[in-house]
């Protein structure tokens, strides 16, 4: 496993578990079969209704809670009473600390809740904050007029949005990228089947797949796929075993359609339908 050092000196892995849309026992086995497979940072959120599983998964695995790095959210309907969600997180979580809460979208009274959350920090119950789903514009606006940078974005990147200006603001102020959906989260693509990466899959021996989220970790970006086939689990974290070259690099990073495909936050469309969440 590779790992990153984030703007407050915590290192976190540069690839971990995604748990969107896992729920119960599916959830549970999941997650305990990832951390078995190597994963060390497992993503989940208040919005997913997961939390309890994932807290649950992790017993399941029987690895000691200080060797996982766990990440959650805050939902914006929640924005208005952050510290309790977070305090009902770790429980659900079934610990005494995190090392990542993260803001889930630009809406509501983020200013408030990202207050709290500097708190919380400051009483060592969060290792790490952050946000998702900040536009440029928004991360800016938060970083100067408030007192800590987020040390995370978690934004939807992939080959087809790859999120090159949002990565450039985000190099400038020392936040770190961390992808949602690298792999296209189920989304009818055609990224497996670019002939850029399966020419490369052929080239190394590896799947698709791990060509496409080995791309995004040497841009050093953080990755969370997520599967509930252990074969795949395997083989999502098993890609620190080769490095394409430049030239290579270049090549994917020409695919990008600078769009994404799981939804804008910018959309105005999205921020009314979101206020019937």
């Amino acid at each position: 496993m590779e790992y990153i050092t984030l703007n407050n000196d915590v290192k976190m892995p540069l690839l971990g578990f995604g748990t969107f849309q896992l729920t119960g026992q599916q959830c549970a086995t999941a997650v305990s079969d990832a951390i078995q497979a190597g994963d060390r940072l497992i993503d989940t959120a208040e919005a997913y209704g997961n939390e309890e599983a994932v807290g649950q998964g992790i017993k399941m695995s029987g690895l000691d809670r200080r060797d996982l790095f766990l990440a959650t959210k805050v939902n914006f309907t929640s924005y208005d009473d952050a510290r309790a969600t977070v305090l009902a997180s770790m429980r659900k979580l079934n610990t005494d600390y995190l090392d990542l809460v993260l803001l889930h979208w630009p809406f509501g009274n983020y200013y408030r809740a990202w207050h709290e959350l500097e708190k919380l920090y400051q009483e060592k119950r969060i290792r790490a904050i952050g946000v998702s789903n900040f536009e440029p514009d928004r991360l800016v606006d938060l970083i100067a007029y408030n007192q800590m940078v987020p040390a995370v974005n978690q934004i939807e990147t992939n080959v087809y949005c790859q999120q090159g200006a949002a990565r450039k603001w985000m190099a400038k102020y020392g936040v770190q990228p961390m992808a949602y959906a690298p792999l296209g989260q189920g989304r009818r693509n055609h990224m497996f089947t670019e002939p850029t990466i399966v020419s490369l899959a052929e080239k190394y021996g590896k799947t698709p797949a791990q060509v496409l989220l080995r791309y995004l970790t040497q841009r050093q970006v953080i990755v969370i796929p997520r599967s509930t086939q252990p074969k795949h689990i395997q083989e999502n974290i098993a890609i620190f075993d080769f490095t394409m070259t430049d030239a290579e690099l270049q090549a994917i990073a020409a695919l990008d359609q600078r769009q994404p495909l799981i939804g804008n936050p910018e959309d105005p469309h999205l921020v009314e339908a979101a206020q019937n969440w």
